[in-house]
């Protein structure tokens, strides 16, 4: 396609994307809904102008999506402002490691029995769709610092927990299919997929999202130097956080998440010592009546000025790599790789499998039964299936697996856009007004 042709039409779907937002909201689908049924428009089932293959062009689609998910990720533990000692978070911990492997198991059964796949691509196949995706689930995710609501908290920390914690399972399958080393009995992977490159790059994101919040806090504080450039230390802070953990063998998806996470927690602690309360000051409403330096200078609201800039930035980072991922999605769907077995696969997914893991692993047992149910629902499969799909392409995975397995993952993606898209306004309003409701007097 011309450059030209390019450039107007991704304009024009901005441009409308903007326009129109505020009014698709409220309507019965999300604006993802409508870059994949662009993309898909665009592509082999429509104009055919999008001429791309998951596996040919599998190197610039990791890359791509890998960038996206950084962010998302980045910008989910920058929303996260919950203590860890708060009993909100057994939920989302539950569901990125028992539901997730509940997930891996079920769907690795279904595989093998139903469709005839070798054991290491259908482990495979359950750890690619297995996360929760952290960039198409805006809607279902805390929508502030403040936001304490359990359904929301716990799909947002699933989201950015899981993305980390699925890799050795990605790891294991490649193993079983000769493409990655297991060691005798499995004991490299346990030893160093599993335990270590999850402690490194938890422990690698952490140590520079707190040394480097800390330094930029005195730093603006006491000399009132590194001001006006939040979104340059939001992206340095992710792209340091990802480096250093694949620098130590670690997992560069935990490492952002949790770089986020401890900025974030570096300005709830700084916020409470300093002005004893528990939420960051307003710094949007302080903006009104002073200069952007003074607040991001000011003891008392520095630290919530340096948190809310940063996250402000990757959330609009993120809504452009939503749009140029979801388009390319719908531009890979043909009628090669929308095959009949993909699309039995993915009600089984959401129906069966999603629903049985959470009721096994995370039964949040006193929640409300309409939490409960659409925490079963909203497990929404999106980018980050994509990248495990093109990294397991590029590292090792038989081409005559591949096209199966893209297949299946593509076709689910799709099916998780459309009904998860279409259901989640109706949905969430319906919790939202219970949520509003007083409690019955039972007195």
């Amino acid at each position: 396609m011309k450059v030209g042709i390019w450039f107007t039409l991704v304009g024009l779907l901005l441009v409308v994307t903007a326009t129109v937002g505020s009014a698709v909201r409220r309507l019965p689908l999300t604006t993802t809904l409508l870059y994949l049924a662009t993309g898909a428009a665009l592509g082999p089932l429509g104009l055919g102008l999008i001429q791309l293959d998951a596996l040919r062009d599998a190197v610039w689609l990791e890359r791509l999506t890998e960038v996206a998910v950084l962010v998302s990720l980045f910008a989910a533990g920058l929303k996260l402002r919950t203590a860890l000692s708060d009993d909100r978070w057994h939920a989302p911990v539950r569901l990125a490691t028992l539901v997730m492997a509940l997930t891996i198991g079920l769907a690795t059964v279904a595989g093998v029995y139903l469709l005839q796949l070798p054991l290491g691509a259908a482990v495979l196949l359950g750890a690619i769709l297995a996360p929760t995706d952290p960039v198409l689930a805006s809607d279902v995710q805390v929508g502030h610092a403040a936001d304490s609501d359990r359904l929301r908290f716990a799909l947002t920390g699933e989201a950015a927990l899981n993305d980390g914690t699925a890799f050795p399972f990605v790891m294991l399958g490649l193993g079983l299919l000769g493409a990655h080393d297991l060691g005798a009995f499995g004991w490299r992977w346990l030893a160093v997929d599993v335990l270590w490159a999850g402690a490194a790059g938890l422990a690698t994101g952490w140590g520079l999202g707190w040394a480097i919040s800390r330094l930029v806090l005195w730093l603006r504080r006491e000399k009132r130097e590194a001001l006006g450039l939040d979104d340059l230390l939001a992206l340095g802070l992710i792209a340091l956080a990802y480096g250093a953990a694949l620098l130590v063998k670690g997992y560069g998806f935990l490492a952002v998440f949790a770089a986020g996470f401890a900025l974030r927690r570096e300005e709830r602690r700084a916020t409470e010592e300093l002005t004893g309360a528990d939420a960051p000051p307003d710094v949007h409403a302080a903006a009104l009546t002073a200069e952007a330096d003074e607040i991001a200078t000011a003891p008392d609201t520095a630290p919530a000025y340096m948190a809310e800039a940063a996250l402000g930035f990757t959330e609009q980072l993120e809504r452009v790599a939503e749009v140029a991922v979801v388009v390319i999605v719908g531009g890979l769907l043909s009628t090669r790789t929308l095959s009949m077995e993909a699309w039995w696969f993915a009600p089984l997914l959401f129906l069966v499998i999603r629903p049985l893991a959470v009721r096994l692993g995370a039964p949040m047992r006193g929640a409300p039964a309409l939490q409960r149910r659409l925490t079963m629902w909203f497990g929404i499969r999106g980018i980050g299936s994509i990248y495990y799909l093109a990294y397991a392409a590029e590292h090792g995975l038989p081409e005559s697996l591949a096209e199966r397995l893209v297949s299946i993952v593509l076709a689910t993606v799709t099916a998780s856009v459309v009904v998860h898209g279409i259901s989640v306004t109706p949905l969430m309003r319906r919790y939202e007004e219970r949520v509003a409701q007083p409690a019955p007097n039972r007195g």
